[in-house]
């Protein structure tokens, strides 16, 4: 019998993991092999080493693509394996050592062109991934801006939906995310970190990328930082907020356990009170009616992290909203990828093109 934080965890994850790389089947057989949570990194671990073992002998044998596609696939086991597992730090810690790693790897063989970046801010670097389309010049760009438990490795096909429609990603790990929260604790005022990216890009000008025509899209707390991004940055053109919460402390005590512990441990807070009083900094009250920039609010309306009515604040204060909402979408509307994403693809191209 699993235990309660495993029983949620399989019952609300599924469409989340699927979405964003990992195989069903993968997702089934894994989650039918362990009956406690403690359990779960380890597994994911496990099947990540030997899709890294297949990656590498296909890579041997020639199969270039084969061991790229492998790779990706190795990378998101190791991150769904520790995305929001607090049981073993140091556990934690090494893991996602592997899953940055794992992508390296995709990347060299599957899109030699993107790039790392480390971008100097407060006393220690940001890390981002600055992917290009092919064949197009000065492509406007898009910003992903991640989550309180997502990363870079969870975004390899997210970034080609903008890709195929002409369209450069920046996929950041800020304060509080990814390889960046191992440095720099969550902070609220995303647009101080935003705003360093795009500085650093600024110094940098990488060819074939328009700095003049810049989009950002946001999920789950990328949801809400990314209006407030757009409230306080004027070099932001349009956005997409997905799931985001008005203020983050809202409905705190009916979300799951694991996702009150991530935020603990990237905040720096001493105990579960003290985190949810640093999530209430996390607000949009007295910010969202400053968005001067068209803006596109996702969510769905079976949304049981963030309630589709905390999402419907944020496009009724802006002045440039469009509220889009899926019947029957989940969080951050994981199971119907394909159609929200696809949707803010273009609205994004075609805001970012009529500049």
């Amino acid at each position: 019998m699993p235990d309660a934080q495993l029983e949620a965890a399989i019952a609300n994850w599924e469409p989340r993991l699927v979405a964003n790389g990992v195989d069903v089947n993968d997702f089934r057989r894994l989650a039918a092999s362990v009956d406690s949570w403690a359990e779960w990194l380890p597994v994911w671990e496990a099947h990540g080493d030997a899709l890294a073992e297949e990656a590498e002998e296909a890579e041997r044998a020639g199969h270039r693509q084969t061991a790229g596609e492998l790779w990706r696939r190795t990378a998101t086991s190791y991150h769904f394996g520790r995305f929001v597992w607090m049981v073993d730090l140091d556990l934690y810690k090494r893991v996602s050592a592997k899953a940055s790693a794992a992508l390296v790897h995709a990347h060299r063989l599957l899109d030699p062109r993107a790039q790392r970046l480390e971008i100097a801010f407060d006393s220690a670097r940001m890390v981002a991934i600055l992917r290009q389309p092919k064949d197009v010049d000065r492509a406007p760009l898009v910003v992903l801006v991640c989550g309180l438990d997502s990363t870079k490795e969870e975004f390899f096909d997210t970034e080609e939906i903008f890709h195929r429609r002409g369209l450069a990603t920046l996929t950041l790990e800020g304060p509080g995310q990814g390889e960046t929260g191992f440095v720099l604790p969550v902070r609220h005022d995303f647009e101080v970190p935003f705003g360093a990216a795009l500085d650093f890009l600024a110094a940098e000008q990488p060819e074939g990328i328009d700095l003049s025509r810049i989009g950002a899209m946001g999920f789950s707390l990328g949801g809400h930082y990314v209006p407030r991004v757009a409230a306080f940055e004027p070099r932001l053109t349009a956005a997409v907020a997905v799931s985001g919460s008005y203020t983050l402390s809202d409905y705190w005590d009916e979300r799951p356990p694991m996702t009150r512990a991530t935020f603990q441990y990237h905040s720096g807070a001493a105990d579960e009170a003290e985190a949810k009083a640093k999530a209430a900094e996390f607000t949009l009250e007295g910010v969202a009616h400053r968005i001067e920039q068209p803006l596109l609010v996702v969510t769905g309306d079976k949304d049981r992290l963030v309630p589709w009515q905390e999402t419907k604040r944020i496009a009724d204060e802006a002045k440039q909203a469009t509220w889009k909402l899926y019947e029957g979408g989940n969080h951050v509307v994981n199971n119907m990828p394909y159609q929200y994403k696809t949707f803010a693809a273009d609205w994004l191209h075609d805001h970012l093109a009529a500049t």
